[in-house]
């Protein structure tokens, strides 16, 4: 393993998309490309004077609007890359359910564990997870980061070597900054540095 030091280890600041009607009610939300609501856009607004003064040599947003919304309002549109690996997982017939709905059609599922028919599988967000942490490590400074709530929980925990089902141990606010690093005392750990939190 390469050991990584202070100098050129990246940071990586993991941000939720601001509220939406969908995350308020709780419906599975990837492909229905929906706008922030009024609050979502004031978190997003605050993310921007929470971030200000944080220099990132990359700026990563999902190709959905509502990233792609948070980011512009967070004032860093100017410098923001379209990557896709960033979109949220693929909910396939699930779209727009709540998981209290599923479950109730199907006992026991897990997302983290069970997939979505006609989406994606779990295997399949691993891979794509893993691929773009891949990139990432090989980046230096700071960089940002506007997805989503199940696929940030996913790379979190990927980011520090866990199984992907043990993503479910880590819900994402909307609006919040997130960040994943390395132990500064130990620079070939990978950490969770900061998790739901207002502040970078």
């Amino acid at each position: 393993m390469t050991v990584l030091t202070d100098n050129n280890a990246p940071r990586v600041y993991l941000i939720r998309h601001g509220e939406t009607a969908w995350s308020i009610s709780g419906q599975h939300t990837s492909h229905t490309d929906i706008s922030l609501t009024e609050n979502g856009e004031e978190e997003a607004r605050r993310l921007g004077i929470q971030l200000k003064g944080t220099a990132f040599a990359a700026v990563l947003t999902s190709p959905l609007h509502r990233a792609r919304q948070t980011c512009a309002l967070a004032g860093l549109d100017k410098a923001a890359e379209i990557e896709t690996d960033l979109s949220e997982w693929d909910y396939g017939e699930y779209e727009g359910l709540r998981s209290v709905d599923i479950v109730n059609q199907r006992p026991n599922w897990s997302l983290f564990r069970d997939g979505c028919p006609n989406g994606e599988m779990p295997e399949q967000v691993l891979d794509r997870a893993d691929r773009l942490i891949a990139r990432l490590r090989l980046l230096h400074g700071n960089i940002a980061l506007f997805s989503h709530g199940q696929f940030g929980s996913v790379l979190a925990t990927r980011w520090i070597g866990l199984p992907l089902v043990n993503a479910r141990h880590f819900p994402l606010d909307t609006g919040t900054v997130n960040v994943l690093g390395y132990d500064r005392h130990h620079p070939d750990v990978a950490v969770i540095a900061k998790w739901n939190t207002d502040r970078p």
